[in-house]
């Protein structure tokens, strides 16, 4: 089915079409605390079906997020619904080479992450990529629980930024410490901000908000103390 698609060297396109790609695997095999995060609208500003590079706009506090995760031994991870390849609007191809950009952005920064997952599965996606309700589409917790196996991850200490509540929804499902919506991309509309703070649970999953991924700095107990 994807002997079309170049797939880089640490990629599997598992036998449901969702991509994984582990890209650097910390050291030890002991769990820790990550930092998930969406994609459009959050290390990259929005652009509807993002599928060309020369698009690609990364946010700039982005890179600086991410390397303090970084430099703490975080693992930084992506997780992304990508429905435009599974309505047939581009190909695996096009989101190879826009991830090459992302990376190689962040990289010029000194930002790396560790792995990416991206879901191709929608309702009114072609086949094979047609799912009423994927476990891998977001708000469902499956790529951050195959992320959480991949790395490995402590996911009760974990956190999630993205600018949905299907972002807040995922890290909730997957038994995340807690979420910070954005206010950036889809974040700017009110009623995604009423149903991104609604997925909190006292005591059990805590929804900050954000104006943007740089507000995690101060706000996300990952970066509790830093100088």
């Amino acid at each position: 089915m994807y002997a079309h698609v170049a797939v880089p060297d640490g990629v599997m396109i598992d036998d449901e079409g969702v991509w994984i790609q582990s890209l650097r695997r910390p050291d030890g095999s002991a769990t820790r605390p990550a930092l998930f995060l969406d994609r459009d609208g959050v290390i990259v500003e929005e652009v509807n079906h993002l599928h060309r590079p020369e698009d690609v706009r990364v946010v700039p506090e982005a890179p600086m997020v991410i390397a303090a995760a970084n430099a703490r031994g975080y693992p930084v991870v992506i997780v992304t619904n990508q429905s435009g390849i599974g309505q047939g609007l581009f190909g695996w191809n096009d989101f190879i080479a826009v991830q090459d950009r992302i990376l190689g952005d962040l990289a010029m920064s000194g930002a790396f992450v560790d792995g990416v997952f991206a879901c191709p599965h929608h309702p009114q996606a072609k086949p094979p990529y047609d799912h009423p309700d994927h476990p891998a589409r977001k708000p469902n917790p499956g790529m951050l629980v195959r992320a959480a196996r991949l790395l490995p991850i402590a996911l009760a200490e974990s956190w999630i930024i993205g600018d949905r509540a299907r972002d807040m929804g995922a890290g909730r499902n997957a038994g995340l410490a807690g979420g910070l919506h954005i206010s950036s991309g889809h974040g700017s509309s009110e009623k995604e901000q009423a149903a991104a703070l609604a997925m909190g649970e006292p005591g059990l999953y805590q929804v900050m908000s954000g104006a943007s991924i740089g507000d995690a700095l101060d706000a996300l107990p990952l970066f509790a103390g830093r100088s």
